[in-house]
């Protein structure tokens, strides 16, 4: 049997494990494995500026194509609790990560020794599996184990603790012999998916909701099929946005109390049936529960079991991969249309995209300083359906998903629940690792641009060319607008007269100085006819340079974007509807007007 080091082992398994990238930072009680991934010369490494911003890059990594698992790798003490934030935000969006840290020796581990923590306590509540190794003979089964975790049922991540002399230590292993686990993924049968069918069939007004289930399933083709052969009405959460593309006749729009659209809560508060497949029921997207369920029988599909029945007791529940329940109910529902038992529901389908022609927002604004909806325009206009969008919080994500159009799965890549600031960037810088041949535009208000600003470093050094987008309003506007409710606006802006600038006075922080400063190139718009020639001269300069370029674009100080406090049928729209022909519900359209 070849003897190797503990470090050099799991460096093996990460490459027989289809792992090809690592980000992080290298220090004393990691190096070990360091030494082992330099040694092996199979891996790429990207050297973060943050180990929190390596974290977000394996999540952006893994969002970007199925089957990905991004690593982010950091070494003893404050190297794993910066990465608890990354942690979080994959757990919440059901992302598999893995999180490999070094550690103080085992017999130093209860001794407070510098930099010694016992990070897998700290990790285990945000992880599937948090271990700290204490025997180098169980280091390749701990990192097998790792992998059949994070694919297996709902997936999430995993940290892999190694204390340096466990990494040092000779066992015998012999990669050649390795082999992966077969992951576990549960599966809808087929009297369940006919009860479902027969539930969706005594209905007159369905819906289907499409989660990221259905994403993290690779399963959106499935769920197209599906709706075509029902002629079912989907409303995508802002987690599963782009399962359906958005100029598809049957996509309803999005539902919720922000991140949707008008025609999508009018669809649903429309139904009298709901499928919902891959999805947690986010209170963000049913907003109050009365109101959400009132009127409608649920059959909710969940790969994790005690998802059911979480947040609402679904009229049916179904345990099942996303993909694997999309297989039956394409199945019997072929079998129901082939026996004439397959309602026609187009005239409610029709009277669903209606909707879409009638009740959309307005965008078309000409004023200075730039009001928010006018970028969202520009951006349909400039960039194609292949466009890969990244984005994590705040009023920008919020106007972004109510005005963009995606067309694809992995299209839309959003922290979820978790929705850390400062997560773009980094995510942005895992997606263009995972996409290199694709555009990726990043979205950012200035706050979150600000938080983690120092890792666009990383795609100047690593040539990682992307787009990113900051609409700045010198502003913390989502919590601005949530401050009405208390009569206040507190502790939330972010203005001051820049001595060094005087082009951003009134504004603050020179974001095109520090972009450049950090080895990237930038551009500033201060008028809405600006705004289409500038992201053209972006994708140019991205092309070019191979650099991140940001486009900075001056807003109003104060826009009030539609939402709502607590139900789904309370949105309180601050602007006129859009005039008919004004704003195109498509891409196309966009950009043949």
């Amino acid at each position: 049997m070849p003897k190797m080091t503990a470090a050099r082992a799991a460096a093996e398994i990460l490459v027989r494990e289809g792992i090809s990238h690592l980000f992080g930072l290298p220090g004393a009680a990691i190096n070990p494995f360091y030494s082992a991934v330099r040694e092996q010369n199979r891996l790429r490494h990207i050297l973060a500026r943050h180990v929190e911003g390596a974290s977000h890059m394996a999540e952006g990594y893994t969002r970007a194509a199925p089957g990905n698992i991004g690593v982010c790798v950091g070494t003893s003490g404050p190297a794993g609790t910066d990465m608890i934030t990354g942690l979080y935000s994959a757990a919440a969006d059901s992302i598999p990560i893995l999180c490999i840290t070094g550690q103080a020796p085992v017999a130093k581990l209860h001794k407070e020794d510098f930099q010694a923590v016992d990070i897998a306590s700290i990790a285990a509540p945000l992880t599937k599996a948090a271990t700290t190794v204490l025997e180098p003979a169980q280091v390749p089964g701990t990192f097998q184990q790792a992998f059949h975790l994070m694919r297996s049922g709902r997936p999430g991540p995993v940290l892999v603790d190694l204390p340096i002399d466990v990494q040092l230590a000779e066992i015998d292993f012999d990669p050649d012999t390795y082999a992966p686990l077969p992951p576990y993924r549960p599966a809808a049968t087929r009297e369940q998916a006919a009860r479902a069918i027969d539930m969706l069939c005594s209905a007159e007004r369905p819906l289907i909701v499409a989660g990221g289930g259905i994403i993290n399933a690779d399963a959106a083709e499935l769920l197209v099929e599906f709706a075509e052969l029902t002629g079912v009405p989907v409303v995508p959460t802002l987690m599963g946005w782009g399962t359906l593309p958005d100029d598809h006749p049957l996509m309803a729009g999005m539902v919720g109390l922000q991140t949707s659209h008008r025609y999508g809560n009018d669809a649903m508060l429309a139904s009298d049936f709901v499928l919902g497949i891959g999805n947690r029921w986010a209170n963000r997207h049913t907003g109050g529960l009365d109101v959400y369920r009132a009127g409608r029988r649920f059959v909710h599909v969940d790969i994790e079991p005690t998802q059911i029945g979480r947040v609402f007791e679904p009229d049916f529940g179904i345990t099942s991969d996303a993909g694997a329940a999309l297989r039956l109910f394409i199945e019997v529902a072929r079998e129901r249309r082939a026996a004439g038992e397959l309602p026609d529901w187009s005239a409610w389908s029709t009277s669903v995209a209606e909707r879409k022609q009638r009740l959309q927002r307005r965008t078309h604004f000409d004023d200075v300083p730039i009001k928010p909806q006018r970028v969202y325009q520009e951006m349909n206009r400039v960039f194609g359906p292949d466009t890969r969008y990244v984005s994590s919080i705040g009023l920008s994500q919020i106007a972004g998903a109510q005005f963009l159009h995606v067309y694809g799965p992995r299209h839309w890549i959003n922290c979820g629940q978790a929705g850390p600031l400062g997560w773009t960037v980094p995510a942005a810088l895992g997606v263009c690792t995972a996409a290199p041949d694709d555009t990726v535009v990043a979205l950012s208000g200035d706050y979150d641009f600000q938080f983690m600003i120092e890792e666009l470093a990383v795609g100047a050094q690593f040539n990682i060319p992307y787009i990113h987008v900051v609409v700045n309003n010198a502003y913390l506007g989502l919590i601005r607008q949530a401050q009405r409710n208390f009569d206040m606006d507190y502790c939330v802006q972010l203005s001051f007269d820049n001595i060094n600038s005087a082009e951003v006075n009134g504004y603050g922080v020179d974001h095109v100085k520090v972009a450049e400063g950090l080895g990237c190139k930038a551009l500033r718009v201060f008028e809405p006819d600006g705004i289409e020639p500038a992201l053209e001269e972006a994708r140019k300069l991205a092309a070019e340079y191979r650099v991140p370029v940001m486009v900075e674009i001056i807003l109003e100080r104060v826009t009030n974007i539609a939402m709502a406090g607590a139900d789904i049928d309370k949105v309180m729209e601050f602007e006129d509807l859009a005039e008919a022909g004004e704003l195109a519900p498509t891409a196309l359209a966009d950009r043949e007007a």
